[in-house]
């Protein structure tokens, strides 16, 4: 990585863009010491015609992701204090959500849930109370409300310009009208960044030039996968219930206002109102079309198209009757950027060492991620997790121009949509299949999306299986895609035996003279075990965080293979492989496929296919071997992340079909069954196996994840080592805590509030139905004091608190006598 710390010699920085990322990123690098820095804008200072210079400001913090709602409550935080001569740079006149319709009104519980979980303050109010807060809302159109009283107005333009004034104070200078036409490179890393007004020399380039990041981007090879989208706003002529409340000075004093059923949000203008809508199809931008900023003030903003904005006009009567007395006096179609997951786009490019991005970020959450940029360039790691906002979290397939066309247009039109957790793209699919996808289509797989892969989460087939009358029901919200199929198919895996297609787990190859040394530098766990072993282990970063977990095994003396958990573990490997070539990384995923044999009579199933020992004794606990089943040569290990007796089996995709056709055939006689990602998911939390992304992140270090088991001190050195000094399991001050909810139709999904004694205490983490134990499951991150089993508490779900208690882990076979046997 390029991080360096200030002892370093200071590098040269320089920031493509001066809307309010840029100058955000700016004050935040100059802040921790870095004050050569360099900002170049095509445009003007600080009217630059890009996004900033339209954005209405809107700041709600309310997200799903606690990283985004990180990212807006330090932008509120920062803005609140700043000012421009004078001038305040953010208004707090709170965010108020309203809910037309019922499924709405459950949602903004939900949305509720979320801040009780991410510390921030909000409540739920009925029409009558959402009327008080903004008198011009008709109660009668409304079921209730959501109010954040934090939320506010950003003064986008005077935001930034306060922070690159704090910037320029510490010795860094912004150029006006420099357009960038090239990046220099030095062999793999970026020199000088080159304009039309003179080079540059650069030790680190971060692009935060908005919806024009692709065109930099490509001037080093690097993709950046955002599309320019135009966004209708308009603002009526005077109102006069508005006469008189508000000056040019202040602007506004009502809370910011969304409709969300209606794709509309609200701000107050003086005595106008401002009006943003989502409620017209996808209009996206092609950058050739996009006029230079030396040639319109406003490159940014298109014409206003005013047949795509009369259903939002009527809808914005029938909310605010006192529209009525108005009409739009002007308005435009505002161009910003839309990716196709919904993140930011920050990190370092994989193919340039030193040119960084920070892309598709809204005003919302400038500050944030300059803050976590800023960190990241500095001191090695951003404080806030930012796996989902990496540059380098898509797969080759999604980086496809189609691709990020068609999902970021989606993105557009969901944008206030009410999406379930589980809830697929419906297009581009399908993309990536297993080999054993046209059996799986046989056998009625309902498949969801994840990574682009095509994953079964049930099999219409076992609809017939006499266990789907033992699986219990749940309410209308758990039971979108889902199906007491998959409880049926998580007690056959318990009771007989189970295929799992494993596939889209990511799988690398590590292979060279150095790989074991490679290997025991970067991760927990001793690697240094006779060829056949198998070991779990984590990566953490400089700090103790934890970067993934990983599965590796020792096929040959210079030969490993590792499931990871997706292209970040790629990415982080690669950066750190020695320039001697002594070590490769190659990433095998699409050659190769693998089934999951679990449930206690997969031992019956796979040793009469095979001439190799698979009993107990002849074939370990977290153990490989190399084999045939049937004509078909495969990578066997004997590892379970359902807590069954049973082996991951690899073999080349070429031969997937035969392998899985070969286990089919000789299971029918044991009752088998393919089983899907619903019941593997239930499976595993019965067992307490802990899922990255979800369950951990680099917010965590291995003992309060419950991990320290993965943690081999005895060794020499390994990144994060010295982190970890002085933390055991019993010094550190949260957990991740096992909860079992008393309430068997209350299955939660993931983010809800987990209360103790009435207060907020910490959030779920993964959720499912205990199927085993019958019983719902809630993993969740708790104060250590509140953690011991035992302890009483309530989980918040859609408004309702759940009463659920803490337990010891795992939940099922504590003893582990169902695997290693």
């Amino acid at each position: 990585m390029t991080a360096r710390t200030n002892n370093a010699a200071q590098p040269k920085v320089v920031v493509i863009g001066a809307g309010i990322v840029g100058c955000a990123l700016s004050d935040e690098l100059t802040a921790r010491g870095w004050t050569d820095v360099t900002v170049l804008e095509q445009g003007p200072l600080f009217a630059t015609g890009g996004s900033t210079s339209h954005a209405p400001g809107l700041v709600f913090q309310t997200n799903g992701s606690k990283t985004m709602t990180e990212f807006a409550r330090y932008t509120v935080e920062k803005y609140s204090a700043l000012s421009l001569d004078g001038q305040w740079c953010f208004n707090q006149v709170g965010g108020l959500e309203v809910a037309t319709s019922p499924e709405r009104l459950a949602e903004i519980q939900r949305r509720h849930g979320w801040l009780s979980s991410w510390g921030v303050d909000s409540r739920l109010l009925t029409p009558a109370e959402s009327a008080a807060l903004h008198p011009l809302l008709d109660p009668e159109q409304i079921l209730g409300g959501f109010h954040i009283p934090t939320d506010g107005l950003a003064k986008a333009l005077r935001a930034g310009e306060a922070q690159a004034r704090l910037a320029m104070a510490r010795g860094a200078r912004f150029l006006p009208h420099h357009t960038v036409t090239g990046i220099e490179t030095t062999g793999d890393r970026v020199s000088a960044v080159v304009t039309d007004q003179g080079t540059f020399p650069a030790d680190i380039v971060v692009s935060c030039a908005g919806f024009w990041g692709p065109r930099i981007g490509r001037m080093v090879d690097q993709p950046v996968p955002l599309i320019p989208l135009a966004h209708q706003y308009a603002r009526t002529t005077a109102l006069p219930l508005l006469a008189g409340r508000n000056d040019e000075r202040t602007e506004a004093s009502l809370p910011i206002l969304r409709n969300q059923d209606a794709g509309l949000y609200y701000r107050e203008l003086v005595d106008r109102i401002g009006i943003g809508s989502y409620a017209h199809c996808p209009m996206p931008v092609s950058l050739d079309e996009v006029a230079h900023p030396r040639d319109t003030a406003m490159p940014s903003s298109l014409e206003f198209t005013e047949a795509d904005f009369e259903g939002a006009w009527t809808d914005s009567v029938a909310l605010l009757p006192s529209l009525a007395d108005t009409k739009i006096e002007e308005g435009f179609n505002g161009i910003f950027s839309f990716t196709s997951d919904g993140m930011p786009l920050m990190g370092e490019s994989p193919k340039v060492q030193g040119f960084w991005l920070a892309e598709a970020v809204w005003v919302t959450h400038s500050a944030g991620v300059a803050k976590a940029l800023a960190e990241w360039l500095v001191d090695g790691r951003p404080t806030t997790d930012v796996h989902g906002c990496d540059i380098n979290r898509f797969e080759e397939v999604q980086l496809a121009p189609s691709y990020v066309m068609e999902r970021s247009c989606q993105n557009f039109a969901e944008v206030y949509d009410i999406l379930h957790p589980l809830q697929p793209a419906e297009r581009p699919r399908p993309l990536r299949t297993s080999p054993f996808h046209a059996r799986q289509e046989a056998l009625g797989a309902v498949f969801l999306e994840g990574g682009g892969w095509e994953r079964p989460h049930w099999y219409e087939a076992n609809a017939d299986l006499p266990e789907v009358a033992r699986v219990p029901g749940r309410g209308a919200w758990a039971s979108r895609y889902w199906s007491p199929i998959a409880g049926a198919e998580a007690l056959v895996t318990r009771e007989r035996v189970a295929l799992y297609d494993m596939t889209p787990l990511k799988r690398l190859e590590v292979t060279g003279p150095e790989a074991l040394a490679f290997l025991q530098e970067l991760t927990t766990n001793q690697l240094d075990k006779p060829v056949g072993s198998v070991t779990y282990t984590l990566l953490l970063d400089a700090a103790g965080g934890i970067r993934s977990d990983l599965t590796i095994a020792r096929l040959e003396t210079e030969r490993f293979q590792l499931g990871a958990n997706g292209n970040l573990d790629l990415d982080w490997l690669r950066r750190r492989l020695p320039g001697d070539g002594s070590v490769q990384v190659r990433d095998i995923t699409a050659g190769t496929c693998c089934l999951g044999v679990w449930g206690p009579r997969a031992r019956d199933l796979v040793q009469p296919l095979t001439d190799t020992d698979f009993s107990h004794k002849g074939f370990g606990y977290f153990k490989a071997k190399q084999a045939y089943l049937g004509d078909v040569p495969v990578t066997a290990m004997r590892l379970s992340y359902v807590g069954e007796l049973g082996w991951e089996i690899y073999t080349t995709a070429d031969l997937g079909a035969r392998l899985w056709d070969t286990l089919w055939e000789a299971g029918q006689e044991l009752g088998i069954i393919a089983a899907g990602r619903s019941a593997f998911n239930s499976l595993r939390l019965e067992k307490g196996y802990r899922s990255w992304g979800h369950d951990m992140t680099t917010e965590h270090n291995p003992y309060e994840a419950g991990l320290g088991f993965a943690v081999r001190r005895t060794k020499e050195r390994f990144t994060g080592k010295s982190a970890l000094e002085g933390i055991t399991d019993e010094t550190v001050t949260r957990r991740l805590t096992p909860l079992v909810v008393q309430d068997r139709q209350s299955v939660v999904m993931g983010h809800e509030p987990v209360y103790v004694n009435g207060h907020p205490a910490g959030y779920v983490t993964s959720a499912a139905y205990g199927y085993t134990i019958d019983a719902p499951i809630a993993y969740a991150w708790l104060p250590a004091e509140h953690a011991a089993p035992g302890t009483r508490v309530e989980i918040e779900y859609f408004g309702t608190r759940v009463p659920a208690v803490t337990a010891a882990e795992p939940l099922f076979d504590p003893e582990m006598s169902r695997i290693r046997r």
